[in-house]
């Protein structure tokens, strides 16, 4: 019974509908389920899955960050045009994009916490911002072709091997990503950041720095884009609109792994099942024939049916039951004739004394 209790929570529904959306896509597809097939489906989610890993400490914290797709475009068109064909650029160019991502996440934190402007409004401009700076560096066009040792990041990955054939290097990336993202939640920062979602007067009370913890959430995130960015060079090419749309995505994957909109409750492994779900739905569609135009509308749907559950299973866990009368023990039970045989109580007499009644 706990079982089905766990899985039809917010948390575990997300797992059981990813095993039905893949055994969906195998009975209409059936070489989906090769493992060739299952590692490249890996390998697709993997952008999508790490950038909802770091949208998800965001919202934890009960924020925002809308500017994960334009900074994943931005750092997409730096690598695209800094690297060039000079393989010896690649790890300078690698560490720019850290730096870069670095500071948009530090600008984010600060001036949401310092300044207290809603996350919504920070990160929307800075969206716009990295936006229009991409559109005129561009022109709105494609620009720029990295070496291919930079593109085999997101490319390439181990051929021939036993049983699954292919190991591309972007599940490792993944799974490291996930490993350290867990981590960080085992840790005083993830505990903090879900104390500061769920109550952050408390936390401010408390005497911790929570400036500083949530503009770290924002670094984690902006990094999340970062590596993204990373990946998608390898299969997608260096296009200015190759991240839009991605912090919209994460956010339905987030959401879908049962982590609630305002914070302070969540699991990362759940968010990044929930970019899974994306994903398998998506495929789900291609080989059904829905008409690619419906995406949109589906995911709009998917992030207002999964907010309505999860927000319906919280209050009900919070509905208070309802109180029992404590069983009466045996120690409390009269016996009889004990009320004829009892001594009369001492009643207090006008004059202050005390008479026994009769």
């Amino acid at each position: 019974m706990s079982v089905v209790r766990t899985l039809l929570s917010p948390r575990g529904a997300v797992f059981l509908l990813l095993a039905v959306l893949l055994v969906a896509v195998a009975v209409l597809s059936p070489g989906f389920a090769e493992p060739g097939q299952i590692m490249r489906f890996i390998q697709r989610v993997a952008p999508v899955a790490i950038v909802a890993i770091g949208q998800y400490f965001v919202i934890v914290a009960g924020e925002f960050d809308l500017s994960q797709g334009s900074l994943i475009t931005a750092q997409v068109i730096i690598a695209g045009n800094l690297v060039g064909q000079d393989d010896s650029r690649t790890l300078p160019v690698l560490a720019l994009m850290v730096v870069f991502g670095v500071v948009v996440g530090v600008v984010n934190g600060l001036l949401t916490t310092l300044l207290k402007v809603p996350s919504f409004i920070v990160t929307l401009g800075m969206m716009l911002a990295l936006l229009g700076g991409v559109m005129w560096w561009t022109g709105g066009a494609a620009t720029g072709n990295p070496a291919d040792s930079f593109r085999q990041i997101g490319r390439g990955g181990l051929r021939d091997l036993p049983l699954i054939e292919f190991l591309p290097w972007a599940a490792p990336i993944l799974a490291a990503w996930l490993a350290l993202a867990v981590w960080l939640t085992r840790r005083p920062f993830g505990k903090m950041l879900i104390a500061i979602g769920d109550n952050a007067g408390a936390v401010r009370y408390a005497g911790a720095r929570g400036w500083w913890i949530v503009t770290r959430a924002f670094i984690f995130s902006s990094l999340s884009a970062t590596l993204t960015a990373v990946l998608l060079v390898g299969f997608a090419g260096v296009h200015p609109s190759v991240g839009r749309g991605y912090e919209f995505v994460a956010i339905t994957a987030v959401v879908l792994g049962g982590v609630v909109l305002g914070g302070g409750r969540g699991w990362v492994v759940a968010a990044v099942a929930g970019a899974f779900v994306l994903e398998a739905l998506f495929l789900l569609m291609n080989i059904a024939e829905v008409p690619a135009t419906l995406r949109d509308a589906v995911q709009g749907v998917i992030i207002i049916a999964a907010v309505a559950y999860s927000g319906f299973a919280f209050q009900a866990r919070r509905r208070p039951a309802p109180p029992t009368p404590p069983a009466p023990r045996p120690d409390d039970a009269v016996p009889p004739g004990a009320a004829e045989d009892a001594p009369a109580s001492p009643v207090l007499a006008a004059d202050g004394g005390t008479t026994r009644g009769e």
